[in-house]
């Protein structure tokens, strides 16, 4: 029997949230409160928790952005730079050890070591190995990484070459995440992307051959001129190589991406890419696809070959509160409870950084109710969340705390409620970031994310 309160009047799903278009706007749910919360002033009270100890029990995790790309995709929304040359990049690489020195001897972080360590972008595959070395062998000497249970670098395929992955290898990297994307030519160049099948293969082989212990690839379901044909052609060749895990995300349209800029220009308010009922349907399939050879679909964008012996760490200490520290132009950290997001622009990151400040831009400091309502939606992108441990953590049983949005989703069908576990049906996983919308305080429900 269902333990969530009868819902005295359900309501049907908004007009809004039916309608299936694509249009601008961030829909993929990555934090609590939004993005659009956090605030220049709220950077003194971040300040102040980097002098006091860390909280127990509570591990630590590094993020480095590397914002170079060979060249914008036309859906980017990331901060990233295609116009840098070898002596702007050292003197980013520089900035980037000399942030993280100063992280080094503040109590917060002082003595500590990183359970999991995260190169993202950009294109952190776009270093030379020597530039790779120089910063990793800097960052290594300032917060050591023998205790890293997890070390991810994603990759473009064409920046990919044997020496490269090698060198990559070497520095520790246990899980490499290919922004492949797609498979098919025309939709890669035609979406921007700057690598091709080829490379994909390529690329792809060598990294087994030298023993990744992990290699995850990235796919977009709904890119523009993508077809149903084309879309299973790709879902055919990435079950083909049988990677470790996947990642399926559905296409959107942010503000700051060029197929926006056309959009608007041309006076569309509709994206030229799938609607969104086309994309959930596109996504099941791959899903389906990947469990026919034996995957197990582990959240709303993922499918992993033994859920064993592939455990995510960055995702699971994301979603549960863990410590992140984050260097690097526009980068998004978390530390002792406190969000923080650095200089959101190259030159003032750099002269941050250079005049001995830490290169801060926004933070927010959420609400206890704030940081249990950020917990339990990130987890429930992972399918289904356990009652108990939110009672444990938090002393308030979530059935009880989030009464009313459950009663909703179940009310629409969505809601599987299955002893301790709140979990989602498969279509509501599909469908999670319009869904948590449903959790949100009023006062963040409208505008956008970011």
């Amino acid at each position: 029997m269902s333990t969530l309160p009868a819902d005295p009047s359900p309501r049907p799903i908004p007009a809004a949230a039916a309608k299936t278009d694509t249009t601008a706007g961030n829909y993929f749910v990555s934090n609590y409160p939004p993005f659009g919360a956090w605030k220049a002033e709220d950077v003194e009270p971040y300040l102040g928790v980097l002098d006091q100890p860390p909280r127990d029990g509570v591990p630590l995790g590094l993020y480095t952005h590397i914002p170079f790309c060979r060249k914008r995709c036309h859906f980017c929304y990331f901060r990233v730079y295609t116009d840098k040359n070898a002596e702007d990049i050292r003197g980013y690489l520089d900035a980037l050890l000399l942030e993280l020195t100063r992280y080094s001897t503040k109590p917060a972080i002082a003595g500590r070591k990183p359970r999991f360590i995260y190169f993202g972008g950009g294109t952190p595959s776009y270093l030379s190995p020597d530039q790779l070395a120089f910063l990793t062998n800097g960052m290594k000497a300032l917060l050591p990484w023998d205790e890293a249970e997890e070390i991810t670098f994603e990759g473009e395929p064409g920046t990919l070459t044997d020496h490269k992955l090698r060198a990559i290898r070497d520095m520790g990297v246990t899980r490499l995440s290919l922004g492949i994307e797609h498979f098919d030519d025309h939709i890669l160049e035609i979406n921007g992307r700057a690598h091709r099948s080829k490379e994909i293969l390529r690329a792809y082989a060598y990294a087994r051959e030298i023993g990744f212990p992990q290699i995850n690839v990235d796919l977009i379901a709904g890119m523009v001129e993508e077809t149903e044909e084309k879309w299973r052609e790709t879902v055919e060749k990435a079950v083909a190589l049988r990677p470790d895990s996947v990642t399926i995300y559905q296409m959107e349209i942010p503000y700051n991406t060029t197929i926006y800029q056309t959009m608007k220009t041309e006076g569309r308010l509709v994206a030229p890419v799938a609607d969104w009922e086309t994309k959930r349907r596109w996504v099941d399939y791959a899903f389906g696809e990947f469990e026919k050879v034996g995957y197990t679909v582990t959240s709303t964008t993922t499918v992993v070959r033994d859920p064993e012996q592939v455990q995510f760490q960055y995702r699971a200490g994301l979603f549960s509160g863990a410590d992140l520290l984050s260097i690097g132009v526009a980068s998004f950290g978390h530390l002792s409870g406190v969000h923080y997001q650095n200089q959101h622009d190259f030159q003032p990151y750099l002269n941050a950084v250079n005049s001995g400040r830490l290169p801060l831009y926004r933070a927010l400091r959420p609400t206890a109710e704030e940081l249990y309502t950020r917990e339990f939606m990130l987890q429930l992108k992972l399918g289904s969340v356990s009652a108990g441990a939110f009672t444990a953590k938090f002393g308030t049983d979530p059935r009880i705390q989030f009464a009313t949005p459950l009663a909703t989703l179940r009310s629409w069908g969505y809601l599987v409620d299955d002893g301790d576990r709140i979990g989602l049906t498969r279509d509501g996983l599909l469908q999670v970031d319009r869904l948590l919308q449903e959790f949100f305080d009023p006062k963040y429900r409208k505008g956008r994310y970011a």
